[in-house]
């Protein structure tokens, strides 16, 4: 069986339960119900065979720049410029005039263009070594020809055998897999590697005890289901994946220390969000192994071979925004209920919005028509959700995709349906998710990446642009002088009228 963080973990848990001991004090972090009953440390240790953990080589620490110091950088796919003055601490003004190159409207960079950007120092970086690239974390056409059912199916360990019934269907490991995919847009690779770096998944045929707690780390031993642990732990990727992403996410703190670490400025996404899981489930220095060479990038190569030398432009530069119709018929005044908020889940990315029929209280029932925004195909539908595919290739792994979410199963649209721009998609109801009214929630992926319902590709409804406040579930929809705010009680202030001048 292949030694990976589960071993090394439990190295670090002996040492930290000897502080334990000499101190009397519990650190940050730890769960005292999870933790076995021992006579003494050294029995603990009889019980297990430690395995020491690996030399790493991490790249060299960054030097003390001076305050505005010009430094090289090139374009990652999907970089903006609000986020690279986050992440190199400076403003986009100050990057521009570093580079009049750059046109006076710019959405996503072209990958590898060579900037200068200049840096103001902060301390605490963490590692510049990158695990994977953003085109191999979210589900998009990179994920398109692994088919993750049979990929576990031909492995030897746990997961293979493992049950786990969810919405009405017993779902096999690689199934339950897909379906924290299709949910939170991650691609399967990512969990399957997360799963056997942590478990053995892949190669140890003994599974874990799920009755402890979460298998991947988290201290939520109510989550005794896989699925539910996978949902805990895209949660933690996804947020940090995006908060890196619009540079709303600079640092973090690790659970068992506390310490707090800054992301390296030339870091990317995918790996920013692989750094605060691990911070989240591992000691330190077992953390410093796993976001090494040594660890997880290790197990993702040795099943799925060098992400790094595939295709890496997974956004690419200069992406056109959508210019889109409101979501429902003409004519009829729907409420905005609802600013920028989660896709799916919770918190970030902040890619949807929300807005409720006219007269209808609750969950009640709707008459009026959800509309499709454009010309495409129904790549799925399910309790709740439909997603509108427009490039008609009918996968939602590429290019623009529309999702829908709260729409009525009863005279809703079919998969494998072609639609046209004003069509009708269902009716909003509470289906689906979670919901304290009927309404429908609108939501973009590009290339199975969540685009943010505001920013530099924001909604564009008719002219209205969304803008957030900064609080979930709050915001604008602005056009010229004219404002909305979005309002949960559809007063007559939030409302608009699709198809209005």
């Amino acid at each position: 069986m292949k030694k990976n963080a589960s071993h090394w973990k439990i190295q670090a848990i002996i040492l930290l339960l000897a502080v334990m001991v000499l101190s009397a004090c519990l650190p940050a972090g730890i769960d005292t119900a999870a933790t076995p009953v021992v006579e003494s440390v050294e029995e603990l240790a009889e019980t297990v065979e430690p395995s020491p953990l690996p030399a790493v080589t991490l790249p060299p620490e960054r030097p003390q720049y001076a305050a505005g110091e010009l430094v090289e950088y090139f374009a990652q796919s999907g970089d903006t410029l609000p986020a690279l003055a986050a992440h190199f601490n400076t403003t986009e003004a100050e990057i521009r005039e570093a580079n009049p190159i750059l046109p006076p409207v710019v959405t996503t960079l072209p990958m590898g263009l060579p900037m200068q950007i200049p840096i103001y120092y902060q301390p605490l970086w963490g590692s510049s070594y990158q695990i994977l690239p953003d085109a191999f974390f979210v589900n998009g056409p990179e994920a398109v020809e692994f088919d993750a059912v049979a990929f576990v199916d031909q492995t030897g360990g746990w997961l293979k055998d493992y049950r786990d019934f969810t919405s009405g269907r017993n779902l096999r490991g690689g199934e339950i897999v897909d379906e924290a995919t299709k949910n939170f847009s991650i691609d399967p690779r990512v969990f399957l590697a997360l799963l056997e770096y942590q478990t053995g998944a892949l190669s140890n045929p003994n599974p874990p005890d799920f009755s402890k707690g979460d298998v991947l780390g988290f201290d939520t031993p109510s989550r005794t289901r896989l699925l539910l642990q996978l949902n805990t732990a895209a949660l933690t990727l996804n947020q940090a994946y995006y908060g890196w992403r619009q540079g709303s996410l600079l640092s973090f703190r690790h659970a068992v220390d506390g310490r707090l670490e800054y992301f390296d400025p030339w870091q990317n996404a995918a790996t920013a969000a692989l750094h605060v899981y691990f911070s989240r489930v591992l000691p330190y220095e077992a953390y410093r192994v796993a976001v090494s060479d040594q660890g997880l990038r290790k197990t993702y190569t040795d099943y799925f071979g060098d992400p790094w030398q595939e295709n890496l432009e997974h956004i690419p530069g200069s992406l056109v925004n959508l210019e889109l119709p409101f979501p429902f018929e003409t004519q009829v005044p729907w409420s905005y209920t609802g600013g920028p908020h989660t896709g799916w889940g919770e918190g970030e990315p902040w890619a949807a919005v929300d807005f409720a029929p006219p007269g209808v209280k609750g969950c009640g029932r709707s008459t009026d028509w959800v509309t499709a925004v454009a010309d495409g195909v129904i790549a799925r539908t399910e309790t709740g959700q439909v997603v509108l595919d427009l490039d008609g290739d009918g996968d939602e792994r590429t290019g623009w995709v529309i999702f829908y979410l709260h729409i009525a199963t009863e005279n809703r649209v079919n998969q494998g349906d072609v639609v046209t721009k004003g069509s009708a998609i269902g009716h909003p109801s509470c289906e689906g998710g979670s919901s304290t009214g009927t309404h429908v929630h609108i939501a973009r992926k590009y290339n199975g990446e969540w685009i943010p319902a505001s920013g530099v590709l924001p909604f564009n409804f008719e002219g209205w642009v969304v803008y957030s406040s900064g609080i979930a579930y709050q915001g604008t929809l602005v056009r010229f002088s004219r404002v909305i705010t979005a309002s949960d009680v559809s007063n007559a202030e939030s409302q608009i009228v699709s198809g209005s001048r």
